[in-house]
């Protein structure tokens, strides 16, 4: 008997143990189960932030392509412009020395247009000249047959 109340003891100390165990295994289980619910909760988390990141790196990289697109447009316009310019230059420039070619062939032909009218004016100044000499020296002509014929009658 003596050993059958120990034994007794014994079974019930195993069986309080063993409440004792089931209660901490519920506990554990509720633990684990808890910290399983977080860890999906952080995997739907991660995969949200994953898809979220995914977006944003797509649309980074649409930014960036455009952005060089804008770039390159831009450069080619800078481009066009510049040549356009580089053209309208050169036209000016071929422009102002035909202006200046005809500038001196206007500036030759009035120095020469000059010199043949100040050679004409000369001339025209001496035959004046010479027509006012032989005009006076008939009207001297003219008064000395007056004299002559108002001394002979």
């Amino acid at each position: 008997q003596e050993e059958k109340k120990q034994l007794t003891l014994k079974v019930e100390e195993l069986e309080r143990k063993l409440e004792t165990t089931s209660t901490q295994n519920i506990e554990f289980l509720q633990v684990i189960a808890k910290r399983e619910e977080s860890i999906h909760q952080c995997q739907l988390r991660l995969e949200e932030k994953t898809r979220e990141c995914s977006s944003l790196a797509r649309q980074l990289e649409m930014a960036i392509e455009d952005a060089k697109r804008q770039v390159e447009q831009t450069r080619e316009r800078a481009t066009s412009r510049e040549r356009a310019a580089q053209s309208k230059m050169l036209d000016l420039e071929t422009q102002l020395s035909r202006n200046k070619t005809e500038l001196n062939q206007l500036r030759r032909s009035k120095d020469d247009a000059e010199r043949r009218y100040e050679s004409r004016l000369q001339d025209l100044k001496d035959r004046l000249e010479q027509s006012e000499s032989t005009n006076r020296s008939m009207q001297n002509y003219v008064q000395f047959l007056k004299s002559s014929y108002a001394n002979v009658f």
